[in-house]
């Protein structure tokens, strides 16, 4: 079994995220970094079905301070959560048992807790942040019967305080679907590790959602899509001063531990049989990846089209990424 004892203290003494940390707890409790209005769905990019329409109206009355900052953040964000968080739960459907999904990093966890409550009963949810102003606006709605919050870093959620843990032990066995949201690149460029660490709650045929921001080998390429969040999109929400503070005070510090899409598949070539690009906004991109090749392609078909203007999108999707044999 690997020893993970370097790599939980490597992320405790994770310097820019130390740094960033009043930047975070500020956030999740609403005293900064707050849009002028709330984020909005734009419904023409979504099939137009029952399930979405719930999905958005349960969605918008659950977040707390810190999604409506991310909502605003990242072009049509919120319309990716519906379009994914849809399709988890028709994934869900299909299953004899209840769907078990690990949301990692994903600050009060609105789409996970949403996905838990619509299910009712079909997919139980574990997500996890270290901000206790995330843990409180997940509970401000009491607590629902099938989400569960873990209020740490990703690293502490260990197999051994899983199992240690009455209200995370029915976790313990793993989890069908994992979802990390821009949460590795707060600590550092180590995906292998960081990969590694999340598959020991990963079932053998659990597929893994990476949402990540990545560097670009073209830098002006990548600022050019950096302005277009900016100004075509993060305008609507923020004055011309929040996003220039937030970049000049946050953004460069992230960065450093972005990868380039090419390193990560890498990675994952030797960690899985099949990998997917499902979403990409500018510089913002979903990987689905799983030992499953009936899973991953089930959980991407039932996905539909992305739901945002073409002008931000640079990939043909879905796309399959290179794969070679497993080494791990």
């Amino acid at each position: 079994m690997h020893d993970f004892t370097d790599f939980i203290a490597e992320c405790d003494r994770a310097p820019r995220l130390n740094e960033l940390a009043s930047f975070f707890s500020a956030t999740a409790a609403g005293r900064s970094g707050m849009p002028w209005r709330r984020p909005d769905v734009d419904r023409r990019l979504l099939r137009g079905d029952p399930l979405v329409t719930k999905f958005i109206n349960l969605h918008e009355k659950r977040q707390g301070p810190f999604d409506q900052h991310y909502l605003s953040s990242i072009p049509y964000r919120f319309e990716e959560e519906v379009r994914l968080g849809t399709a988890i739960l028709r994934y869900a459907e299909d299953r004899i048992e209840p769907l078990k999904l690990y949301s990692l990093g994903t600050a009060e966890a609105t789409m996970a807790r949403t996905i838990s409550e619509l299910a009712a009963g079909g997919v139980r949810s574990l997500s996890c942040s270290p901000n206790v102003e995330n843990e409180r606006s997940f509970m401000a709605y009491g607590t629902p019967p099938y989400a569960t919050f873990f209020c740490g870093p990703f690293h502490h959620l260990t197999p051994s305080v899983m199992l240690g843990r009455e209200d995370l032990r029915a976790f313990a066995d793993a989890f069908d679907i994992i979802m990390e949201d821009t949460t590795f690149q707060m600590y550092s460029p180590n995906r292998k590790d960081q990969i590694a660490f999340v598959m020991q709650h990963l079932k053998a045929d659990g597929i893994l959602l990476l949402v990540e921001k990545f560097q670009h080998e073209d830098v002006d390429e990548y600022r050019r899509r950096e302005q277009q969040k900016d100004l075509g999109f993060k305008g609507r929400y923020f004055s011309t001063e929040q996003i220039q503070a937030k970049e000049d005070e946050v953004l460069t510090r992230m960065n450093d531990n972005e990868v380039t899409l090419a390193e990560l598949a890498e990675v994952l070539s030797k960690v899985f049989v099949e990998s997917y690009v499902t979403w990409n906004s500018g510089n913002f991109y979903t990987i689905a990846a799983s030992n499953s090749a009936r899973n991953v392609r089930s959980l991407v078909s039932k996905m539909g089209r992305p739901a945002l203007p073409r002008e931000y999108v640079y990939e043909t999707l879905p796309r399959k990424l290179p794969m070679t044999a497993n080494s791990y």
